[in-house]
């Protein structure tokens, strides 16, 4: 008589990894409102709820319209073999993502001038997300918007940006932890144009597995609204309202992906990150939590240049990973995506916990 074959319950899913986040990020966000006097409670649990809910609900409604369009992902032949299951999966999820976490922000903080013009700079990056998303779907090729044109668009959005701050009387001091400042003059907007455009970069090239950079994303999102509250309230609840809005996108895009965020999304969660940064003064504490992206860029920059560093006659050259960004080489190196995003929610929680701690000890 054969002996029945019992199967182990898996609890090791995408699913339950968001479900963790959730409940982590929920109780950090219910602790904090806790915290605060009555009248200011919801300024932290409301915002974030709503546009996690409000992509939630609205996800159910777009994806079978994403479906019904074809607008699937296009997988490129030379990444990991196992991400050519993936191909003709709704891509351009950030444009129910983006939308509501913006639409929370400016109707919870009663249009405030500083929330309307991140609000703009978003959009404006949501924007060539999206063109960059639809060239890809329409010539069914991995190639988008020109690398060089890309920089160009963004590059003017930030400029308009930057210059829109110049005119407020922004402080060209950048704030360090420890109630210590860095006065940089005129060569501030020359950083601020590099984080802008190197935070949209970062948070695109981290968007290659399912829920990392969404997850990742929620991450400093919240954070950066820790740092913001209560010297910048209205850019504090901007920040909720996109860690919400990020992580409600988990409900969709958790291992297995039923939509990507595409460019449409990426883009957008790097400039509404830089954006509340510059403007919050809090550059330091978006460089400690996006630390992850900063790797997964780094990583890139790295790859290319050892590549061509080491080329022989036949112009080939040797590789410093496996495969870039980082998140590939773990891959190739036998880790599964869901080991990959596992860890790097913990290195964000724990970069998300180093800075709350610097803020706690004096950062200001």
């Amino acid at each position: 008589m054969e002996e029945a074959t019992v199967t182990k319950p898996n609890f090791f899913t995408g699913r339950a990894i968001s479900l963790s986040l959730f409940v982590i990020l929920a109780s950090v966000v219910g602790g904090q409102t806790w915290l605060l006097p009555p009248q200011n409670k919801g300024d932290f649990l409301l915002p974030w709820f709503l546009s996690l809910l409000g992509v939630i609900g609205s996800g159910t409604i777009v994806l079978p319209w994403l479906r019904q369009l074809k607008v699937g992902q296009v997988i490129r032949e030379e990444g990991p073999q196992s991400h050519l299951q993936k191909a003709g999966t709704p891509t351009m999820g950030g444009i129910f993502v983006v939308p509501i976490a913006l639409l929370v922000a400016v109707l919870w903080t009663g249009v405030a001038r500083e929330v309307i013009a991140t609000v703009l700079l978003t959009l404006a990056f949501m924007v060539v997300g999206w063109l960059d998303d639809w060239l890809i779907l329409r010539y069914k090729s991995n190639k988008g918007i020109s690398p060089r044109m890309k920089m160009v668009l963004l590059g003017v959005a930030s400029l308009v940006f930057c210059l829109w701050a110049s005119w407020q009387g922004l402080s060209t001091t950048v704030g360090l932890p420890f109630h210590w400042s860095l006065p940089l003059g005129w060569f501030f907007w020359f950083l601020a144009m590099f984080v802008l455009l190197g935070s949209s970069n970062a948070t695109n090239l981290t968007d290659g597995l399912d829920g990392l950079a969404g997850g990742t994303g929620a991450i400093a999102a919240l954070g950066l609204a820790f740092l913001l509250y209560p010297g910048h309230t209205p850019l504090a609840i901007f920040c909720l309202s996109v860690s919400g809005a990020y992580l409600g996108f988990l409900w969709h895009n958790h291992n297995p992906a039923r939509v990507f965020m595409g460019d449409t999304g990426s883009l957008a969660l790097g400039g509404a990150l830089a954006g509340a940064a510059i403007l919050g003064d809090k550059l330091w504490g978006l460089l400690i939590l996006g630390l992850l992206f900063v790797w997964e860029s780094l990583s890139t920059i790295l790859q290319v240049a050892y590549y061509k560093a080491t080329k022989n006659e036949e112009g080939i050259g040797k590789r410093l990973f496996k495969m870039a960004p980082f998140h590939h080489h773990l891959e190739l190196s036998g880790w599964s995506e869901l080991q990959v995003v596992a860890t790097f929610y913990a290195v964000g929680l724990l970069l998300l916990a180093v800075t709350l701690g610097i803020k706690t000890i004096g950062a200001g």
